[in-house]
C-alpha cells in the first residue's frame, strides 16, 4: 500500500470533527510513509489533508481538472501537481495511482468519486480496496441505504461488505493491508442472469 487517494469535501463542513479527522489522517499517511493522492484543491478538507501529509513530511500528488485551476483552487504546495482536461480524466488518472480509497466526508463529488470505484469493483475493474472514515456519524445513514439496497435485492450482500466503514484509521489501514476482493457476483440470481441473454423479441 503505496499511494492512497482520498476523496474528501472541497468545503470543510459545519462539525469541526471533519477537520480532525482530515488532520489525523493525513498524518497517519505521512508517519506510514504512503502518498497521498486527491483532487489536488487547496480548499475544504481537500486541503486540510494535503497540508496534514505536507506537514508531517509526506508526498502529496494532486490531480486537478484545468477549469478548477482557473477558479484558483489547485494546491501549488504539494509534491507534484498533475493538471488534466476534464473530471473523467482525473477520476481515471487518480485511479491509475492509487492502490485504495478512502471517503471522507463530502458532498456530490466525494460520493460520486467513491461509488465510481465501487462499481469498478462490482464489475470486475479492479481490485482496490474502498473505505469510509466516519466522523460524527456522517456516514450512517448511507450505510442504512445499503442495507436497503441489499434487502430490496439490488446489490449482493458480500459486495455490501466488500468495503470498510469505521472511524479507526489503525483498523482502516490494518483491512487495506490485508485486504482480499470479494468474489461475488454482480447478478443476484441464475433467472436474471438468463434473462439478459434474451432478445427482445424472446422476452
Amino acid at each position: 500500500m503505496k499511494s492512497i487517494c482520498v476523496y474528501c469535501g472541497s468545503n470543510p463542513g459545519i462539525n469541526p470533527a471533519y477537520a480532525a479527522l482530515a488532520r489525523a489522517l493525513g498524518k497517519r499517511l505521512a508517519d506510514d510513509g504512503i502518498r497521498l493522492i486527491y483532487g489536488g484543491g487547496n480548499v475544504g478538507l481537500m486541503g486540510i489533508v494535503a497540508d496534514s501529509v505536507l506537514e508531517h513530511g509526506g508526498e502529496v500528488i494532486g490531480v486537478i481538472p484545468q477549469q478548477l485551476v482557473d477558479w484558483e483552487v489547485a494546491h501549488k504546495g504539494v509534491t507534484r501537481l498533475e493538471i488534466v482536461d476534464s473530471m473523467h480524466a482525473r477520476k481515471a488518472r487518480m485511479f491509475e495511482l492509487s492502490d485504495g480509497f478512502i471517503a471522507l466526508p463530502g458532498g456530490f463529488g466525494t460520493l460520486e468519486e467513491i461509488f465510481e470505484m465501487l462499481t469498478w469493483r462490482q464489475l470486475g475493474l479492479g481490485k482496490k480496496p474502498c473505505a469510509f472514515l466516519e466522523a460524527n456519524g456522517f456516514w450512517q445513514p448511507l450505510m442504512a441505504m445499503l442495507d436497503t439496497m441489499v434487502a430490496e435485492r439490488f446489490l449482493h450482500p458480500e459486495q455490501r461488505h466488500d468495503m470498510w466503514h469505521g472511524s479507526d484509521i489503525d483498523a482502516l489501514l490494518a483491512w487495506m493491508h490485508g485486504y482480499q476482493p470479494a468474489q461475488a457476483d454482480k447478478w443476484l440470481d441464475e433467472k436474471r442472469r438468463s434473462q439478459l441473454q434474451l432478445t427482445p423479441e424472446d422476452a
